[in-house]
């Protein structure tokens, strides 16, 4: 210890201290690298993309709540920045813990989709939010399904696992509010029988 007090202090002199430290701080253990190789491309991806979707999900659901027309659209608005919300901190802390940065701000198509939504009012804010709401439900659900039986990463795996029944849910409320949708596939039922 008292040989590398010398040489410290002997690189300090020479104004070399920040490659000592350096240099020591590489021989100390660090707490990332392997947690940081132990992701996959695919479920590095999952996660970033999860990470993107559920940011998504809350800023527009915080506009829905404010901006809706339909009572039940306001409280499906306010149900996704609340379930959006538990699952984004469940998932930074996943990330952080395996080493994966995920985004800190909207993609420029859901920046896009914010903006589109933001200039309408009334019915037709709740009508494109809720058509919105079911295409976006059902990728991730497709994701999040696919992700339970082909992530490699337990961790990954059990939050697609934890996760999938709520966004699941997410959607049945979403088709069951969205316009048109509950006649049309009661119209199209009794076809469907006929065949």
């Amino acid at each position: 210890m008292k040989r590398i007090e010398i040489i410290a202090r002997m690189l300090m002199g020479l104004g070399l201290a920040g490659v000592f430290s350096v240099a020591i701080a590489q021989d100390t253990p660090k707490s990332t690298p392997t947690a940081h190789s132990q992701l996959n491309m695919a479920d590095r991806k999952f996660v970033k993309d999860a990470a993107q979707g559920g940011m998504a999900e809350v800023e527009l659901g915080q506009l829905a709540a404010e901006k809706a027309s339909s009572d039940d659209v306001k409280k499906f608005g306010q149900r996704m920045v609340d379930d959006h919300s538990k699952a984004n901190d469940d998932l930074k802390q996943l990330a952080t813990k395996k080493g994966v940065h995920v985004p800190q701000e909207l993609s420029a198509k859901d920046k896009a989709t914010k903006a589109r939504l933001s200039k309408l009012s009334g019915e037709q804010f709740d009508k494109a939010y809720m058509a919105n709401m079911v295409r976006d439900h059902k990728k991730d659900v497709a994701e999040f399904k696919r992700e339970t039986e082909s992530a490699k990463d337990p961790d990954v795996k059990n939050f697609a696992t934890s996760t999938l029944p709520t966004l699941e849910d997410h959607l049945k409320q979403a088709q069951s509010l969205a316009p048109g949708k509950s006649e049309r596939s009661s119209a199209q039922m009794p076809k469907a029988s006929q065949r």
